[in-house]
């Protein structure tokens, strides 16, 4: 029972950790749940919900639009209702076309059931939910460049958001570059963290023993699938080195983009603080990025996601290590990076964990897959409505003592 809840919440979380071999364990009908529960929680309630209401009465409400400019980091020159509509049909294309290539692949490759393992794998990759019908995820595929490359391609889509997409769009549309700032902060960033990832991993150990295509591929593949959150693995984490490990970790907290698929701290909140560094070590006293002024609200923002973020993790891994002190303390932050990144990537513990392990890990994928800033201004807000309830005369002239008191003081 615990494992199937387990597996629910890594499914609707995307976060693809897997305490029982999914190909093994679940029937097709069962797969098809799954697919279902990767669809729905890499697109998200904020994006199904809109194209309900636009499938159903044609536009949105202003309330709506509202939040989803706030969600996904909207710009102002974006249409909300067009918008909506493009996340369908890139999710759609991106998806079949992925699916079409995986098919080629998997058939060339001898493998049984190609289309549907083509499909699932294509909205696995898609959606960042790094769940696998092969016993052993993608390890047999470490040298397949088509395989590593179409999966890389479509978790990168789904990780860079829907705002570069349809910025993409309306350039190809127009026939001229206008990309907008979020978009150039979101792929300068992502090219950099995978590059950088890439050469890093590439002085692995385990993956020196490799053939040169095939540790490019894997370096390549698993600097990818940390920072995108995918959760695909071609080689054995359990083989790789303490360093790489680290590497691994500092991409999935790093995570993918707003308005996308993946999770972690997003890039543009990493990036203003990258941002904010470089230019107190110049001596400027304001902080810009290409050349634009970064709002001082912006860089409190960034600051304070990334603090909660990291509590989350530290406090993340501290009960696990109170519940499995027999594990190494590598294997223990690996998992908890995975689970609060929603990546899916493990050291093969997840199976093994105790129940109140796996209840931390499920807690630690929810928190993931919310947001610790979507939590912290939830209780900010539940807060404020109990602190506002109507007050009696009495109570109201007390507080208004109390402010005058507050007035002096300050």
């Amino acid at each position: 029972m615990l494992d199937t809840l387990f597996t629910s919440v890594a499914v609707i979380s995307t976060a693809g950790l897997q305490a029982v071999n999914t190909a093994e364990t679940f029937n097709v009908w069962g797969q098809c749940v799954i697919l279902i529960g990767m669809q729905v929680g890499g697109l998200g309630y904020m994006t199904l919900g809109s194209l309900a209401l636009l499938a159903s009465k044609g536009r949105l409400t202003r309330n709506r639009i509202n939040i989803g400019k706030a969600v996904f980091a909207m710009p102002d020159t974006f249409e909300p209702n067009s918008f909506f509509k493009h996340i369908a049909a890139f999710t759609v294309s991106l998806e079949i076309i992925g699916a079409l290539v995986l098919w080629h692949a998997f058939a060339a490759a001898g493998i049984s059931h190609p289309l549907w393992n083509g499909i699932f794998h294509s909205v696995a990759a898609f959606c960042t939910a790094g769940m696998s019908l092969f016993p052993n995820g993608l390890e047999s595929f470490s040298g397949n460049a088509e395989v590593n490359l179409a999966v890389c391609a479509l978790s990168l889509c789904g990780a860079v958001g829907f705002i570069v997409l349809d910025d993409f769009y309306r350039s190809v549309k127009s026939r001229s570059v206008k990309a907008t700032l979020t978009t150039r902060i979101i792929l300068s960033c992502t090219v950099s963290a995978i590059v950088i990832g890439t050469l890093l991993l590439f002085f692995d150990r385990y993956l020196a023993q490799l053939p040169l295509k095939e540790r490019m591929l894997a370096a390549l593949f698993h600097s990818v699938s940390a920072l995108t959150t995918l959760g695909f693995n071609t080689v054995p984490v359990s083989q790789l080195a303490a360093s790489t490990l680290a590497v691994l970790i500092v991409l999935m907290i790093l995570g993918a983009s707003p308005s996308g698929t993946g999770g972690g701290l997003k890039s543009t909140t990493w990036s203003a603080a990258v941002a904010t560094i470089v230019c107190f070590i110049r001596g400027r006293d304001e902080v810009t990025f290409f050349g634009s002024n970064v709002p001082h609200g912006r860089l409190t923002a960034a600051f304070a996601a990334i603090a909660m973020y990291l509590i989350a993790f530290s406090l993340g891994t501290y009960c696990m290590l109170l519940l499995e002190s027999q594990m190494p303390f590598e294997d223990i932050a690996f998992e908890a990076a995975s689970a609060l990144g929603t990546v899916g990537l493990s050291r093969g513990i997840s199976g093994d964990l105790s129940p109140g392990g796996k209840i931390t890990v499920m807690t630690m994928m929810y928190i993931g897959r919310l947001g610790v800033i979507s939590l912290a201004l939830g209780a900010v807000a539940l807060y404020q409505r109990t602190a506002h309830e109507p007050e009696t005369p009495k109570k109201k002239e007390d507080s208004e003592e109390k402010e005058k008191e507050d007035d002096i003081v300050l």
